[in-house]
C-alpha cells in the first residue's frame, strides 16, 4: 500500500510542472492582448482607406510615406472673377442684336467696294481677297448687300411689315414675323458695317436654296481663312433671333472666326462666355 501511495505522489508531483508552464502561458497571451497598444485602432489603415465606412475623405498612414487627400471645402475655393462688360470687346466684336441696339451716334468709316456698296474700312480688304479667291476657283459671288444706314434698314423693316399686312396678319403678328427676316432698324449687323450677304450671280434669291450653289459651298468652307463666319447659323434662331440665312457673313478676324466656328457656336453663345452680355 504504501509503494503504491507513493507512486501517486510520484506521478502528481511530476505533473505539476507541466501545469504552471501552461498557467504561465496563458497568463502572457492574456496579458498580450489585453495591452493598450494591441487593440483595434481607430486612426486611418496603412491602405490609406478611413475607418469610418462612406468616408468621402481618402487618407494614407503617416507611416506609408504618401501624400494624402481630403474632398475640398466649397467655401474655400475662389470665387471666379466677374466676365468684362461688353463694352470692352473689341471692334471686331461688336454685337448688334435685338437685345443690343446700336448707339444713336454709332459712325462707321467705309470703303466702296466694286459694285459701288459699302462696308466698314476694316473689313475692305479681307473681303476683296476672300471674293477674289473665290473668283479665282472658278466661282461668281456677288455682294448684294452691305453696310447699310439706319435710315435704309428702317425702309427695309417698314416694306417688310407691309408685306405680312396684306396676307392678313395684324401689325403685331406683322412687325414679329418682319424682324425675324429684317433685323430692327439699329440691331441689324448692316448697320455695324462688318457684315455682308454674298450670292451668286447664277442664283440670286436668299433663301434655303442659296446654301446649295457652287458660290456658296466654297464660301462656308473657306471663309473662316479670311476672317469672316456664317452668322447666322441652322437650328440658332432661338438665339440669335434671326432665321438661318447661309448668305450673310460676318467679319471677326481670321483667329476667332476659327475659333468661333470650330466651337460649333453662335456669335451670342460665344461672347456671353467671355463677357457680361445681360
Amino acid at each position: 500500500m504504501r509503494s503504491r501511495y507513493r507512486s501517486h505522489r510520484s506521478r502528481r508531483r511530476s505533473a505539476l510542472p507541466a501545469m504552471v508552464a501552461v498557467v504561465l502561458v496563458l497568463a502572457a497571451a492574456l496579458f498580450f492582448l489585453l495591452r493598450p497598444d494591441s487593440r483595434v485602432s481607430d486612426e486611418p489603415s496603412s491602405s490609406g482607406e478611413s475607418s469610418s465606412p462612406g468616408s468621402s475623405s481618402a487618407v494614407l498612414s503617416p507611416s506609408d510615406g504618401t501624400a494624402f487627400t481630403e474632398t475640398p471645402d466649397p467655401s474655400n475655393e475662389p470665387e471666379s472673377e466677374p466676365l468684362p462688360p461688353l463694352s470692352e470687346a473689341p471692334w471686331n466684336l461688336s454685337l448688334a442684336n435685338k437685345e443690343h441696339p446700336l448707339p444713336a451716334d454709332w459712325t462707321v468709316n467705309t470703303m466702296e467696294l466694286p459694285n459701288g456698296l459699302l462696308i466698314d474700312a476694316r473689313v475692305y480688304d479681307a473681303l476683296m481677297a476672300m471674293l477674289n479667291d473665290c473668283k479665282a476657283a472658278g466661282l461668281d459671288p456677288i455682294v448684294c448687300s452691305a453696310y447699310r444706314t439706319v435710315d435704309k434698314q428702317t425702309q427695309l423693316f417698314e416694306a417688310k411689315i407691309n408685306t405680312f399686312l396684306k396676307d392678313g396678319l395684324s401689325y403685331d403678328e406683322a412687325y414679329l414675323a418682319a424682324s425675324q427676316i429684317v433685323a430692327i432698324p439699329g440691331t441689324s449687323e448692316h448697320n455695324l458695317g462688318l457684315s455682308v450677304d454674298i450670292c451668286a450671280a447664277s442664283y440670286q434669291l436668299l433663301d434655303d436654296a442659296q446654301a446649295q450653289t457652287a458660290e456658296q459651298l466654297w464660301l462656308m468652307e473657306h471663309c473662316v481663312e479670311y476672317g469672316f463666319i456664317l452668322r447666322y447659323p441652322r437650328d440658332k434662331q432661338h438665339i440669335t433671333g434671326i432665321i438661318w440665312e447661309p448668305w450673310h457673313y460676318r467679319y471677326v478676324g481670321k483667329e476667332l472666326a476659327r475659333e468661333i466656328t470650330d466651337s460649333g457656336l453662335c456669335l451670342e453663345e460665344y461672347l456671353a462666355l467671355h463677357y457680361d452680355i445681360g
